[in-house]
């Protein structure tokens, strides 16, 4: 995730905190001047820096921290709260008219952003929500960009409303309004040309859309690897066309992370929903208490519950419990496992959202690697006839042979799964509490493994 190099200093800078029995004035400055630095080089903005920093050093050095019993931990929670403040507070949804009367909802953003995609994850989203959205596909530039929200479009099962790449995109949007009005949609998220930096033409394409067209949420997608630059970009669009909020994609990558923290206090506009992967799924609510969880290494348990209750059906994780309490887990429920853990986005993403794991470097797991060992995995399952997948007491020598050729891997490898699967269903019959879910909306949950 982007923060782990920010995380791990920050944690580091708590460590030190929490051992010392009382704290002093010079203790907290000296720690606070390295979480300003820490945050200086996940590429936060200066003046946002320097004012987080003066608030948390004025609540800090008081007399009820300094004198209170655990003053190392009253100064992480200051942290922790005026984090959360720099972020918003609280979460924002896209402010949607009520019924069937028509939201439009504008995009923007810069030419690599993600915004297409994120266009298409949105409409995703509201689908999810009861909502009809119509794409309208406004991009009329950029080879291509036609075709990509129709296959995006598709695969969400939600219509694209496209008029060619010969029309002007502000007949576009008018024409996709009207459409939706006449057949019943309630939702038109207008896709719109990106450039590869903020010039006159785009910004007036925009601010003719707004003109003839009544548009209810403009909000823009910009690139968290950009670091400042995001900041810099989403502040001038919200100068020259007003914006209502901002998707900050690319936040699984390797980068800074320091735009999360920076745009809310620069443009005074939101953080709506946070990009954290290529798949249309991929696309989170932004919390801004989550987030500032994630960033000190306290983990992300409630979003990893909502990743699973989506992931999971309840029938089958009730199922699922009964046979690995009874020690009837077969590979049928391996592979099913497995599914299960690809929709809550991989092993890397769910160990980012653990309590102490969070943030933490972990060399050791390399998703590409994982993903391949997966597809091996899986391969060798598939590679067994149902009734062995079923009963994995079947397989004896000569079986496992046949299922390694037809896997295309040495036999080595058949006898080293089937090892693992035995010594994991021995384990899930040892620890029969483990498989116990938290209630939520849909009920209990298991975690895939």
């Amino acid at each position: 995730m982007a923060f782990e190099n920010l995380s791990e200093k920050l944690q580091n800078v708590f460590k030190n905190l929490r051992s010392k029995g009382r704290l002093t004035e010079e203790d907290v400055k000296a720690a606070l001047k390295e979480v300003k630095m820490a945050l200086l080089e996940a590429d936060v903005n200066f003046k946002v820096v320097k004012q987080f920093i003066k608030t948390v050093q004025e609540r800090a050095i008081g007399q009820d921290v300094m004198n209170g019993l655990n003053p190392g931990q009253m100064v992480i929670k200051i942290v922790n709260e005026e984090m959360i403040a720099l972020m918003g507070s609280e979460t924002t949804e896209i402010a949607l008219k009520p019924g069937s009367e028509v939201t439009v909802i504008m995009m923007a953003g810069l030419q690599g952003a993600g915004k297409t995609t994120t266009t298409a994850k949105i409409a995703g989203k509201l689908k999810q929500k009861g909502k009809k959205p119509l794409l309208a596909a406004c991009d009329v530039y950029r080879p291509a960009a036609i075709d990509q929200l129709k296959i995006n479009g598709e695969k969400q099962g939600v219509e694209v409303f496209s008029m060619g790449d010969k029309q002007n995109p502000v007949d576009i949007a008018k024409g996709a309004v009207e459409h939706a009005k006449k057949n019943g949609y309630n939702v038109v998220i207008i896709d719109t040309a990106g450039r590869l930096h903020i010039d006159e033409d785009m910004m007036a394409e925009l601010a003719a859309i707004k003109e003839q067209v009544e548009v209810h949420q403009t909000i823009l997608v910009v690139d968290s690897m950009t670091g400042q630059d995001a900041v810099n970009v989403a502040n001038l669009f919200q100068e020259k066309i007003g914006i209502d909020g901002v998707v900050l994609t690319k936040l699984d990558g390797d980068t800074r992370g320091g735009a999360a923290l920076s745009i809310r206090a620069v443009t005074g506009r939101p953080i709506l929903y946070i990009g954290m992967g290529e798949k249309l799924s991929d696309l989170e609510q932004f919390y801004p208490d989550r987030m500032a969880s994630r960033i000190l290494g306290m983990g992300d348990v409630l979003t990893m519950i909502e990743k699973a209750q989506e992931a999971i059906d309840e029938d089958e994780a009730r199922k699922l419990e009964q046979k690995m309490k009874k020690a009837e887990f077969d590979f049928e429920d391996y592979l099913s496992s497995m599914g299960q853990m690809k929709k809550m986005g991989g092993l890397t993403s769910i160990m980012g959202m653990m309590p102490g794991l969070s943030g933490m470097k972990m060399p050791e797991i390399d998703e590409a690697q994982a993903e391949k060992g997966m597809k091996r995995t899986e391969s060798i399952i598939y590679s067994m006839t149902p009734e062995e997948r079923r009963n994995p007491s079947l397989l004896n020598p000569s079986r496992k042979k046949r299922i390694a050729d037809g896997a295309g891997v040495d036999i080595a490898e058949v006898n080293r799964l089937v090892k693992q699967f035995e010594q994991a269903r021995k384990m899930m019959k040892q620890i029969p509490g483990m498989m116990g879910g938290k209630r939520g909306k849909k009920g209990r949950f298991n975690l895939p493994f």
